[in-house]
């Protein structure tokens, strides 16, 4: 589904070229979840903006379906760490934003809207505004918002990183439940090594600044995920571990 080919990135500046990303060659199959960890710094962001067409690489390729990326695309939606909704929209009207903007037939997704927001633990909230929810129902707006259009691929940019402990780990299981159902493919930045070992089928870490693809570990894990106790734990332990350890300074 996705598929980056010897992608550098190189950003001129004042002070002279930065290298963000070198050499960069990964591919995430359909239907797949990958978390892209790393050191602050190592071009986690570049690399979803590479593939969300917001940026074009300074060499290599990317494609999405197997077509080159040019810029921005229906099929791919984008998800940063602010919800970003309109405050003077309904958390609907919020979620319908994305069929106003590609033009799409509005009758044809109301039900859908719906469907999501059930789906998203917000049934009964449509009529409500941004202010009248909390920081984590906010961003369950955001994600349907991102879903409502149904895209191919899903970038996230940190989505749940500005939320207290237990919402962001109620939003983690949330998300593999939503993935599964909808069999999206789903790009993930985060610095939560925890995050990325719930959500993941595979988690490719990237070396500090200018970043590479220092290693991919695979998380064959059986779903749902919880950090709780359960049958599974041992393996989350173990598989966190691993990349505690491929983060740590050399």
């Amino acid at each position: 589904m996705i598929e980056l080919d010897g992608v550098t990135q190189v950003f001129e500046g004042r002070k002279g070229a930065v290298e963000a990303l070198t050499d960069i060659t990964l591919t995430v199959r359909a239907n797949q979840v990958v978390t892209l960890i790393g050191r602050s710094g190592c071009g986690k962001s570049t690399l979803l903006r590479l593939i969300a067409g917001l940026l074009r690489p300074t060499s290599g390729t990317v494609r999405v379906a197997g077509e080159p990326v040019t810029g921005p695309r229906r099929d791919v939606s984008v998800m940063f760490q602010q919800a970003a909704l309109l405050p003077w929209r309904s958390v609907l009207a919020n979620v319908m934003l994305p069929v106003e903007i590609f033009g799409l037939d509005r009758r044809g997704y109301t039900d859908r809207a719906h469907e999501l927001l059930a789906m998203a633990g917000l049934a009964g909230f449509e009529r409500r505004l941004p202010r009248e929810l909390s920081g984590g129902m906010q961003q369950r707006v955001s994600l349907c918002r991102s879903l409502i259009h149904s895209p191919k691929v899903m970038l996230m940019d940190e989505p749940f990183s500005a939320l207290d402990a237990l919402t962001r780990t109620e939003l983690s299981e949330q998300l593999q439940r939503i993935q599964l159902e909808l069999a999206t493919t789903i790009v993930l930045v985060t610095h939560s090594i925890e995050e990325a070992v719930l959500l993941a089928d595979r988690v490719a870490v990237l070396s500090p600044r200018p970043g590479r693809v220092r290693e991919i570990v695979e998380v064959d894990i059986p779903r749902p995920r919880t950090l709780g106790r359960n049958a599974h734990t041992a393996d989350v332990a173990r598989i966190s571990s691993e990349l505690h350890d491929l983060l740590a300074p050399a």
